[in-house]
């Protein structure tokens, strides 16, 4: 069976640049408790899961973090 490549394409409207995240300084969310890293890298705010830190991290702008953040505090999100 023949291999085959998938290229990924950017989604259209994204306009986040690709973030070097190998020397982010990163912070555990929860004092130190939970499955989820942050990092602040040239503006943006990287989030990863802690258990899998060579996984994709998602990428926010400040609003966008802003955003899930509030919608976290008001249960839209279950973070546990």
């Amino acid at each position: 069976m023949a291999e085959s490549t998938i290229q990924q394409q950017p989604f259209t409207g994204w306009d986040k640049p690709e973030l070097d995240l190998s020397n982010a300084e990163w912070h555990s969310s929860s004092r130190g408790l939970g499955d989820v890293q942050i990092a602040f890298v040239e503006g943006f705010i990287a989030m990863r899961n802690s258990g899998r830190p060579e996984s994709p991290s998602l990428i926010f702008t400040p609003a966008e973090w802003g955003a899930f953040v509030s919608g976290a505090r008001e249960g839209e999100f279950d973070l546990t």
